[in-house]
C-alpha cells in the first residue's frame, strides 16, 4: 500500500514499510493518520530519535535498546509509555511512522 505525499506516491513493502527512508514532517504525518496515531511531542522524539539511529547505523534498534537509548530524551519513558505511543510495537510501528524501511529481525539491533 503506497502511501501519497505531496503528490508523490511512495513505495512500500506489504506490511507498509517505505522501501526507501524518507526524513520528511510530512511523511511522519501521513503514516501515523493511516496507523490511526494522533501525534504529540513524544511521538516525534522517538520518530527524530530512530531516524538519528537508522543514520548513524544503517538499522534502527529493537525495543530494549529502544528503551535505553530513549531515557536521556524522555527521563521517565517506560514500557508502558512507548506502547501507549506505538500500540503495534514501539520498535516497529515507530520505525514504519518515522518513515524508515522494516526494522531487521525483532526489530532492529
Amino acid at each position: 500500500m503506497p502511501y501519497l505525499v505531496n503528490g508523490n506516491q511512495l513505495e512500500t513493502d506489504d506490511q507498509g514499510y517505505l522501501l526507501e527512508p524518507d526524513f520528511s514532517d510530512e511523511v511522519v504525518r501521513v503514516i501515523a493518520d493511516a496507523e490511526g496515531l494522533s501525534l504529540c511531542d513524544a511521538h516525534w522524539t522517538v520518530v527524530n530519535y530512530l531516524r538519528d539511529e537508522y543514520r548513524e547505523h544503517g538499522h534502527t534498534p529493537n525495543f530494549r535498546n529502544l528503551l535505553k537509548g530513549l531515557a536521556e530524551h524522555l527521563p521517565d519513558v517506560d514500557s508502558k509509555a512507548l506502547y501507549d505511543l506505538f500500540p503495534v510495537g514501539p520498535a516497529k510501528q515507530g520505525a514504519k511512522v518515522a518513515g524508515l524501511p522494516q526494522p531487521l529481525g525483532k526489530g532492529g539491533y
